[in-house]
């Protein structure tokens, strides 16, 4: 939902809940900016190249549209027929109240430690105001969540700024564009995205979607999208898969799932993050090593990075994909 229209929303949503007495689309017109915004010069007297009275329909849609959308969203609006001829809106308290919240200490502690976890990202605003509301609904002032749970301390590290953009496209269903450099690649190039769902995989930051480019489901690191997040408009054109699996496409890629071997050689001394994943090492002198490590999906670009420290032995299939990559290197 775009912000101009939650806002709208809200304020429309207090309008009806703050009336003691039902309000015509007349007065809503007049008392919320978004509608007299709408509604241009004169309220309503401006009229199209037909004649119509273009304003007036451009209100009426939106007003019923967003009626609709605060009824989906569970607010009871009544309809009432007034005095004077017009029909008048409102949402009375008492049927819009939610029940009492209550919660056990194990409860409010645990969402007490979710309200936490986003300490570093620009949601920790919201977070704060939300571990209030806890407190006041139930978490006891002197319940620490960090004590009922023991040593745990939860943070989410959101340093990206290709973040929020994102967080939003996928809550709102809108495709993307960002420009993004791989790994093996020197110059980022622009990727058009139907965003799924972001994900945080051993510190990082990844988005699941589809790539209307490749028509095909791509895996993003957050820290790889250099410049702006631009919004698109249109509908996705693909379905959203009812379980986003993030975190297992993310380990694939990077060799995580692994169902074979590689051998490599490794200049001694380099490579610690190679050596930590080998199965066997052995000693070749003259300044090298040779390791044999899982092999998975992903290997080719993650020993890619380690430039003239690695020679691939076999498999060949792997070995043609890091001199395809290091040739792709080379030429940008």
């Amino acid at each position: 939902m775009a912000i101009a229209k939650a806002e709208r929303l809200m304020n429309l949503a207090l309008c009806l809940l703050g009336t003691r007495r039902p309000l015509s689309k007349r007065e809503l017109r007049e008392s919320i900016e978004a509608y007299v915004e709408v509604s241009g010069p004169g309220r309503g007297a401006a009229t199209g190249p037909d004649g119509g009275a273009s304003h007036d329909d451009s209100f009426n849609r939106m007003f019923e549209r967003d009626k609709e959308d605060l009824r989906e969203l569970g607010l009871v609006i009544e309809t009432v027929e007034g005095i004077d001829g017009e029909v008048g809106y409102l949402a009375r308290r008492d049927r819009n109240r939610l029940p009492p919240i209550t919660l056990d200490a194990e409860e409010a502690a645990a969402l007490g430690l979710v309200a936490k976890v986003w300490q570093q990202a620009r949601l920790a605003g919201a977070a704060s105001g939300a571990l209030q509301k806890l407190r006041a609904a139930g978490l006891p002032e002197d319940v620490d969540p960090y004590e009922t749970h023991g040593a745990l301390e939860p943070r989410i590290p959101v340093h990206e700024a290709a973040f929020e953009p994102l967080m939003l496209a996928c809550r709102d269903r809108r495709p993307v564009v960002f420009d993004y450099r791989k790994a093996s690649a020197a110059h980022p190039e622009t990727r058009h995205v139907e965003p799924w769902a972001l994900e945080c995989w051993r510190g990082h930051w990844y988005l699941a979607g589809w790539d209307r480019d490749r028509g095909a489901e791509r895996v993003f690191r957050l820290s790889r999208i250099t410049g702006r997040v631009r919004s698109r408009g249109g509908r996705f054109t693909a379905p959203v898969p009812d379980v986003v699996t993030v975190r297992e496409t993310v380990a694939r890629w990077a060799g995580e799932i692994t169902d074979r071997t590689a051998r490599i050689r490794l200049r001694a001394g380099a490579g610690y993050p190679l050596r930590a994943k080998a199965t066997a090492v052995r000693e070749l002198g003259d300044g090298w090593d040779e390791l044999e490590i899982p092999y998975g999906h992903g290997l080719d670009a993650w020993l890619v990075e380690f430039g003239p420290d690695v020679v691939v032995l076999e498999p060949a299939e792997l070995r043609a994909d890091v001199v395809d990559r290091l040739r792709a290197v080379a030429k940008g």
